[in-house]
């Protein structure tokens, strides 16, 4: 089984950095955030404040370069990478599940990344089926082998029916979640992956002693697609054909992020958040900072550490302009600028907010 999960990772990593495995029609409903130009902001752009504070960390801007990957040795190369990327630029970082380094405990270097990035704010990563089995302690071990600064507890029902071989037994869930939310050493995070969490699971978990969510929603790269691929190359007609009929299943990353920052969650907006313009809409939406994967490994995979370093930059400068423009001069009076939300977003929040 642990090859396995080496030759998945490996799997993963490859399809990400290079396939084409994107949400086709669905959107992260995003561009449904219309921000209000301000024409007369009346300061300077070095007056913009980016800062934010995560799980006891300052951040010099609200951006995770999130959970992707971990389990074999490319991966670990990306993670140290990455995370020294994060370190040097003050964002913070998530790593992939640690579910092979609990069942191949040769696989833990992949994971170790505070050698380059000791100051970052480390979000560490396991499924809820696998935390499950778990004693609290074992958890516990995860989090504190890697340092993580909070932990991510993964829902991925959708991947996993459509992953040849996957998970099919999704009970106890909530259980486990508020046994580590009330037991474990730092806060636990319910997060997806690129289905996106509804209302209804964000009130579950709050009433479970959760405060952080992230919603990895629907509109950037799908794993349910990920794990089509994965499932024509094995041969595997009957799960390609689920993975096709799924491939766009989910909430929407910014009817997520809407839905679920009135409920006193801490939301951390990931899935489809590619530009700066991004960050600012689902900040405008109530989240507390974003959460980049894909685009991230691309730019590194195409030109190394000095691809992603100005990938990032673009990202940044986007940014502080709709800050600018939208007369906010930090994160939280972006929060309360002016928008309209438009199209589909709309109907969203009508229909599943309140």
């Amino acid at each position: 089984m642990s090859g396995s999960i080496s030759q998945r990772k490996t799997d993963h990593i490859a399809l990400c950095a290079t396939g084409d495995v994107g949400f086709r029609a669905q959107t992260t409903l995003l561009e449904g955030v219309r921000l209000v130009h301000d024409a007369l902001p009346d300061f300077a752009t070095g007056d913009l404040d980016l800062s934010c504070e995560l799980f006891g960390k300052r951040l010099r801007a609200p951006l995770i370069i999130a959970a992707m990957t971990g389990g074999n040795d490319e991966a670990g190369r990306i993670n140290r990478e990455l995370a020294a990327v994060a370190e040097e630029r003050g964002y913070g970082f998530g790593l992939g599940s640690q579910r092979a380094m609990h069942v191949r405990p040769g696989s833990t270097p992949s994971y170790l990344v505070r050698e380059v990035a000791p100051t970052t704010a480390v979000l560490g990563n396991v499924g809820v089926v696998q935390a499950r089995e778990m004693t609290t302690s074992d958890v516990q071990a995860l989090v504190d082998e890697v340092g993580a600064d909070a932990l991510c507890i993964h829902l991925n029902p959708a991947m996993e029916l459509v992953q040849p071989g996957g998970d099919r037994d999704f009970s106890r869930g909530l259980e486990t979640i508020a046994r580590l939310a009330q037991t474990l050493t730092v806060p636990v995070v319910v997060k997806e992956t690129g289905c996106g969490l509804a209302p209804s699971v964000g009130r579950r978990v709050r009433d479970a002693g959760v405060r952080w969510v992230d919603v990895s929603g629907a509109g950037g790269t799908s794993w349910v697609g990920v794990e089509t691929k994965r499932a024509e190359e094995q041969g595997d007609r009957a799960q390609r054909a689920l993975g096709e009929a799924l491939w766009d299943w989910g909430v929407p990353t910014a009817a997520s992020v809407a839905l679920l920052a009135p409920l006193g969650l801490h939301v951390i907006a990931t899935g489809g958040i590619g530009s700066g313009v991004d960050v600012a809409r689902a900040i405008a939406l109530g989240a507390r900072a974003a959460g980049i994967a894909r685009p991230a490994l691309k730019a590194l995979h195409e030109g190394g550490r000095a691809g992603a370093m100005a990938f990032f930059d673009g990202l940044e400068n986007e940014l502080r302009a709709v800050m600018l423009l939208t007369g906010s001069r930090d994160l939280t009076a972006l929060r309360r600028a002016p928008r309209i939300i438009t199209g589909e977003l709309s109907t969203w929040m009508a229909q599943l907010g309140g």
